[in-house]
């Protein structure tokens, strides 16, 4: 059922503050839960708490209801909600304490869970969809844009009257033992939400009740299920929304170094409501609960990291490449060189939701530089994180306690106790490749590696299990792992199912070997998960006797010369083989628990561990990504400045290097025209500016000689021209809706990038909308790059200073065979308006249309020309206004950022102001004014 990855793999892309960084976390892996009942127990929601009713009074009112079974199906035996006295049992057996209060363990009331239709526009009563548990699901490129399938389940919540529009999120990965809460106010548009959530790239979204019902469903519920077609949806009573049932949990499961959180969240009732749904949901459908003081509980506001709505993410193609979804042409593809699971989640969360704290960036930018200048670091560091394995997993793994004991949790239990052994015993040679770093994150991450917990637990570990035990590769080096993991003399009885164990194996190997002598054949014992031990032998086929294998020989199947096959007597004995090794786990596990109930108290430590070894991966991923490519730090002022910067995926892509281009944005000249003919540059050159930003605010470097950025707190394109079947929207309604999006949602910090708005309606209409938005557009401080073929939008810079006109080349040379004049692309960004005229007439000639139709396009063309822009001149004072405003936001410039020594700061002056003198020859012969 479930799956991960953020991220390819995301808990949930988190800020979480760690070691003075505000880092995220990515997508998730696949998760095969253990255990899970046969079907959802189904049912239909009671009518919902009255408006003004809280949710702890609509539980208390409730509390003696029972869930009903609609669908006939029952719970698989032993789960809570059919059998609550095993449940009891099972719960008073295990060596742990639940962390769930007395009222909560005699709760009889449990989640009525309503399952609703995938898609808003299927609003029929009867259309619930039948789901179990063990059901995968796929997301779609725009959902999920991991390459794994993910694991996390959020809950949403919106307040009701006044409060509409503030919301409450709360997300846990299955697959790692985090939950992040959320909070926020949000607009009509809900974009905060719909962002938040196709970066978690959810497997399932819970919602009340209340929100959906039929023919009354609220905006939020409406826009969430449009956007998510393929996730699964349930809704869940409202009363189960509780936010003091919250508090408790939070106060009940969170370790202590993270209690904190509960300072935090004590006033925020709609995500506290939130986790309440969530983590009753999560024990259900996981038939286990959560051991006390366990889980990593953060809340993240929506403040500390830059927004790329989803649309934006897959037009940029940060991680999925919209020609074909499995290459990695992708910005995630240029930079992961992660080694680990937890590195790649990291990573994917990163460039998703890129940081905007300038000291957290360059603490990064520091690591990645010491990286590049210290090769034995680099090489060291590099050596140790690739032995590491997922520690997210195995955390989520540990703290989990199933609610019946069966074999494949004991199996789990001691796998995991071997890596967790495997994992500690990598602290101390990560502590000596970073022992020698200088950077003050590289140094705190070593700090936090001298926790003695660290030690206490693998001391722990040692009194109980072989120090031979450890991690292999191979499903029988493995299964000989955890059958011989724990020292002799421990368990009398163990002791004795492994002799019985280990007799069977010999006499499994003696059998074969007769075999084999008996039949004169090559045989060999072979193994594999699914078949146990079996016969294998290579050999020709005239070599057998008649040509074909003894009957004695059953379930034979053949790959070229390979046979692959068993006996009767072999199936017997792998049944015994099985049966003992049943006992072995049963037992090894009894050891196991009561080992995990003493380290309990010491295992938290892991949640460093598994942030420090995902960080240093991600760095480690950086700087690996700078020694295949001349990247430069990037330098952060209130201008975006590159000098000759590249395209990072096209450099990929190509054999020869992409064409560089300079870039110059400040707040005096914060908006950019860009022309040019078709196929010279001009989607390309927006997306690698875009790509460059994100690059910068994740801590990386990027593909320049020199950068400089303005920290972006959101980044927004319009770039994609295709309409869209599912809404029912054609190009230019889309244009309009992805328009409307980002005039709704920008402010003076945003990025922002339209490529060639209009196009999807009549020429007049669409310049009209895009004079329109510009002159919005302009009225804030975003940096903002507009590309057109609406050649009469670049007049515009005579009304607004702050425009400038940027085009890209072309040459024309003489196509000797067809004589006649072909365009060469030169891909270079110069200023000013394109010379070009009629280049749509140029590209339609080549592409072979009848000379008839472009000789009367052409006629008609120049007409049209002549009468729209006959009077667009500027005068000498718009001149004079215009150079008086460049030399005066470049003076401010200068005193914000210089660095400068006098007389260089002097020599700079002197310059600006011939430049200024260049742009306006003619300042003295305008009557009343003089030059300052």
């Amino acid at each position: 059922m479930l799956r991960p990855e953020i991220s390819s793999t995301s808990p949930a892309p988190v800020a979480s503050l760690s070691l003075g960084e505000a880092l995220s976390q990515g997508p998730r892996y696949n998760f095969g839960l253990q255990e899970t009942p046969q079907s959802h127990p189904s049912v239909q929601a009671s009518a919902s708490p009255a408006a003004g009713t809280s949710g702890a009074a609509a539980d208390r009112s409730s509390s003696s209801s029972l869930p009903c079974h609609l669908s006939g199906s029952r719970p698989a035996q032993g789960s809570y909600f059919g059998n609550k006295k095993s449940y009891a049992e099972n719960t008073v057996a295990s060596n742990f304490t639940l962390g769930i209060s007395s009222s909560s363990g005699r709760d009889t009331n449990y989640p009525q869970i309503l399952k609703t239709p995938l898609s808003a526009g299927n609003p029929q009563k009867s259309g619930y969809k039948s789901w179990t548990p063990q059901m995968g699901y796929s997301a779609t490129c725009s959902s999920a844009v991991s390459a794994h399938s993910p694991s996390v389940i959020v809950a949403v919540v919106e307040g009701r009257g006044l409060a509409r529009g503030e919301i409450g999120m709360a997300s846990i990965d299955l697959k790692s033992p985090q939950v992040i809460l959320s909070q926020f106010a949000d607009n009509t548009t809900y974009a905060k939400v719909i962002t938040k959530l196709k970066i978690l790239s959810p497997l399932e979204i819970i919602m009340s009740n209340t929100a959906c019902v039929v023919g009354n469903s609220t905006k939020l519920f409406t826009l969430i299920t449009e956007n998510f077609r393929s996730v699964n949806f349930t809704t869940i009573q409202r009363k189960y929304f509780n936010e003091t049932k919250g508090l408790e949990y939070i106060e009940q499961l969170c370790i202590a170094e993270f209690s904190t959180v509960l300072m935090e969240v004590q006033s925020k009732y709609y995500c506290l409501a939130a986790v309440a749904a969530l983590l009753k949901y999560v024990e259900f459908i996981q038939n286990l609960v959560y051991a006390p003081k366990s889980l990593k509980i953060c809340f993240q506001g929506s403040e500390q990291t830059a927004m790329i709505d989803s649309s934006s993410a897959q037009n940029l193609e940060l991680l999925i490449n919209n020609q074909d979804c499995r290459n990695n042409h992708t910005l995630f593809g240029v930079l992961n060189y992660t080694k680990t699971p937890g590195g790649s989640r990291r990573l994917r969360a990163n460039i998703l939701e890129p940081l905007i704290d300038i000291e957290t960036i360059n603490m990064r930018l520091d690591c990645v530089q010491e990286l590049l200048q210290d090769e034995e670091l680099f090489f060291g560091l590099q050596s140790v994180i690739s032995r590491f394995l997922d520690t997210e997993q195995l955390l989520s793994v540990l703290v989990q306690i199933p609610k019946q004991d069966t074999v494949n949790a004991a199996e789990s239990k001691i796998t995991n106790l071997i890596y967790l052994k495997h994992t500690l015993e990598l602290v101390d040679p990560l502590k000596i490749s970073l022992k020698n770093c200088n950077t003050p994150l590289l140094r705190a991450y070593y700090g936090s590696l001298e926790d003695q917990r660290f030690v206490i637990i693998l001391e722990k570990i040692k009194t109980v299990i072989n120090d031979d035990a450890r991690y292999m590769k191979g499903c029988l080096n493995m299964r000989t792992q955890k059958c011989y993991a724990v020292k002799s003399n421990i368990n009398e009885f163990l002791d004795i199912a492994r002799r019985t164990y280990t007799e069977i194996v010999d006499d499994i190997a003696g059998m074969i070997a007769q075999l084999a002598e008996k039949y004169s054949l090559p045989l060999r014992t072979s193994f594999s998960s699914a078949r146990g031990f079996f016969i294998q032998m290579t050999t020709d086929c005239t070599a057998l006797p008649s040509d074909q294998l003894p009957s004695e020989f059953i379930k034979i199947s053949k790959v070229k010369n390979s046979y692959s096959f068993t006996s009767a007597d072999l199936i017997k004995m792998n049944e015994r083989c099985q049966e003992s090794l049943r006992e072995i786990y049963h037992m090894t596990y009894m050891v196991v628990c009561k080992l995990l109930s003493e380290i309990y108290e010491y295992i938290h430590c892991l949640y460093k561990l598994s942030d420090t070894v995902s960080m240093l991966d991600m760095l480690l991923s950086f700087a690996h990504a700078c020694t295949l490519s001349d990247y430069v730090r990037p330098e952060f002022t209130d201008t975006l400045a590159i000098k000759q910067g590249w395209h990072p995926i096209l450099e990929k892509i190509s054999v020869e290097k992409p064409v560089a281009n300079n870039t110059y944005i400040t707040e005096g000249s914060n908006f950019l025209i860009i022309t040019g003919p078709n196929m010279s540059g001009k989607s390309t050159y927006l997306k690698q500016i875009a790509l460059c930003q994100i690059m910068a605010q994740i801590g990386s470097y990027v593909p320049a000689e020199y950068s400089s950025f303005r920290i972006a707190k959101q980044i927004f394109t319009r770039i994609s021209t295709d309409d869209d079947i599912e809404t029912n929207s054609s190009t230019f309604m889309k244009e309009m809706k992805e328009i409307a999006y980002i005039l709704h949602n920008a402010n003076d910090k945003s990025l922002i990038l339209i490529d060639e708005l209009g196009r999807g309606t009549n020429t007049e209409e669409g310049i009209g909308i895009c004079y329109a938005v510009c002159e919005y557009l302009l009225s804030l401080k975003a940096f903002t790059l507009f590309a057109t073929h609406f050649l009469e939008l670049c007049h515009i810079d005579v009304l607004y200073p702050n425009v400038e006109n940027m085009h890209f080349e072309v040459q024309h040379v003489k196509n000797t065979s067809r004589d006649k004049e072909a365009i060469l692309y030169t891909y270079k960004l110069s200023k000013g308006l394109t010379e070009e005229k009629n280049y749509g007439l140029k590209a339609a000639e080549v592409s072979s249309l009848p000379p008839s139709i472009v000789l009367d396009a052409k006629e008609i063309t120049t007409q049209i020309t002549r009468q729209i822009l006959q009077n667009q001149r500027s005068t000498p004072e718009l001149e004079r206004q215009r150079a008086v405003y460049h030399l005066a936001t470049r003076l401010v410039q200068t005193a914000r950022n210089s660095r400068l020594d006098p007389d260089s700061l002097r020599t700079y002056l002197n310059n600006l102001k011939k430049k200024y003198e260049e742009d306006f020859p003619r300042a003295e012969q305008v009557p009343g004014k003089t030059e300052e």
